[in-house]
């Protein structure tokens, strides 16, 4: 699989002759395209076996009055919690590893999280140090009540993963974190991606949805995409697991991460 939870590079035009040197190493690759990628349609579907279009990514544009463009119940909420909390942004995010292991345990509990993002501490402390990252922290006094991450590259900012405590929920203090992304990147970069709704479909989401629609200024399309590099060994693996024909991609993973 690509990189989690989306795929970048940087000349996409030059990105089939890669995936050909990896005929011997790999059965097939699935990836989820980044949606500010220097790409469109015609080259996936000449690059890959498999594009679908997958979901719309909600994005906001730093570079016009983004305060307005946020909903006014956003704004009441954000300004509400700003109230209540004070923001961090952390100069060196590794040393936010313990308060955010914690949190993003709770948020693993709360919700019954399981299998590739259930992450690990360990993977957390490599995430941490990536460059690019930027870690804004939460707190009433001496305890953090929330954390929210976000990966910068180029002129745009993406948000990786948030986690509250249950104090950080009882404050809507996610309104505040998003608020002050908002004004740290402002300035700095053109766009934020925010992310789609939950679920595999562009019409799920319910309330996670109208959260990002509400910081919005509108939506980027990403793209689900697979191609079979070996096809002999595909067709073994998928006979050896018993899979029946489908339009599942990778066929023989089906199944594996419900």
């Amino acid at each position: 699989m690509g990189c989690y939870p989306l795929f970048c590079c940087h000349d996409w035009t030059r990105l089939r002759e890669d995936l050909d040197e990896l005929r011997d190493r790999l059965v097939s690759v699935t990836l989820v395209t980044d949606p500010f990628g220097q790409y469109d349609e015609p080259l996936l579907r000449k690059t890959f076996d498999v594009v679908i279009p997958y979901k719309e990514h909600f994005v906001a544009d730093l570079g016009g009055p983004w305060e307005q463009a946020t909903s006014a119940s956003h704004r009441k909420f954000a300004r509400r919690a700003l109230r209540a909390v004070a923001i961090e942004v952390l100069s060196r995010p590794h040393d936010g590893l313990d308060d955010w292991d914690r949190l993003y345990a709770h948020l693993v509990a709360r919700h019954d999280i399981k299998g590739l993002r259930a992450f690990s501490r360990a993977s957390f402390a490599a995430q941490l140090r990536v460059p690019g990252m930027v870690a804004f922290r939460a707190a009433v006094g001496a305890q953090t009540v929330g954390m929210h991450l976000w990966y910068a590259q180029g002129d745009a900012a993406y948000s990786h993963l948030s986690a509250y405590s249950d104090a950080g929920y009882d404050l809507r203090v996610s309104y505040a974190l998003n608020w002050a992304a908002n004004e740290y990147f402002a300035g700095k970069i053109r766009w934020l991606v925010l992310g789609a709704g939950a679920g595999t479909t562009a019409g799920g989401g319910g309330g996670l949805t109208e959260y990002k629609r509400g910081w919005s200024t509108g939506v980027r399309q990403v793209y689900f995409c697979g191609r079979t590099l070996n096809p002999a060994q595909y067709e073994a693996l998928t006979r050896a697991r018993g899979r029946p024909a489908t339009e599942y991609f990778p066929a023989y993973r089906q199944g594996e991460f419900a």
